[in-house]
């Protein structure tokens, strides 16, 4: 027995890199916006302006710059959010506005997940991960982080909407067919001045019953409005695999 822990005793330790990656005293402030680089990566906020790849998405970004309501509506993949989340980041570059605002309905896409810890911010965050990539690839990370914590970029549950005004601000309206017809109105009537709002969504993706999503209805009744955009892309302005085309029209 002694000689087998002396042999312990000077046997190499092997450590766990994941473990001291993860709790390293000089990695306290770790944040899961702030990922580390991989190699080849940069930040890439020095990606200004985009460019629409689509008469429809050239379109939208027309509607963006003239609109202070659009909605945008269309199947996934055509760059509904991205190119809304970049309008967005482009108008606080420009200061144009003071702050982002972004709200999507946490609604579970057929699965329950239970309750979710941390505060608003930490239960909001994976409905939010499309948005926080859109933001991270416009942004980068150090930025985004920065705007988070001081309220630049301000996540707002839809629940937590009601009685505000949203002024100088930007707003952003994800998975708009994922909220009730009641929600989208109290919504669109938080607009104040010197603000944009877009909605983005696909009636078709709902992840409520068909009858209560009210995003149909709400775009066949503001598309009447002289002051409000609503803009339709179609499966041919889809900028994902060309695969994702194919099945929707069969899907």
């Amino acid at each position: 027995m002694g000689k087998r822990a002396a042999r312990r005793r000077n046997r190499p330790q092997q450590s766990n890199t994941n473990v001291h990656e993860l709790f390293d005293e000089n990695n306290a402030d770790w944040h899961p916006l702030g990922e580390p680089e991989q190699k080849g990566q940069r930040d890439q906020s020095y990606r200004r302006n985009i460019r629409p790849k689509s008469e429809n998405q050239a379109a939208l970004m027309d509607a963006i710059d003239n609109f202070n309501l659009v909605m945008a509506l269309g199947p996934a993949g055509t760059g509904k959010t991205y190119i809304a989340v970049s309008k967005a980041v482009e108008a606080l570059d420009n200061g144009d506005i003071a702050r982002i605002v972004l709200a999507r309905p946490a609604v579970e896409a057929g699965e329950n997940i239970g309750f979710l810890p941390g505060d608003v911010e930490a239960k909001m965050a994976p409905y939010l991960r499309p948005l926080y990539d859109a933001l991270n690839d416009r942004l980068g990370a150090k930025r985004l982080k920065t705007y988070i914590s001081d309220g630049t970029i301000e996540i707002a549950p839809i629940g937590y909407m009601r009685g505000r005004t949203l002024n100088n601000a930007f707003v952003v309206i994800d998975e708009a067919q994922n909220c009730t017809y009641g929600q989208l109105k109290m919504l669109v009537t938080r607009l104040g001045w010197n603000s944009t709002m877009i909605l983005t969504g696909d009636p078709d993706q709902t992840d409520l019953l068909p009858e209560m999503s009210g995003l149909s209805e709400m775009s066949e009744r503001l598309e009447n409005v002289e002051d409000v955009a609503c803009v339709q892309l179609r499966d041919k302005d889809i900028v994902r695999h060309p695969l994702v085309a194919s099945m929707l029209t069969v899907l």
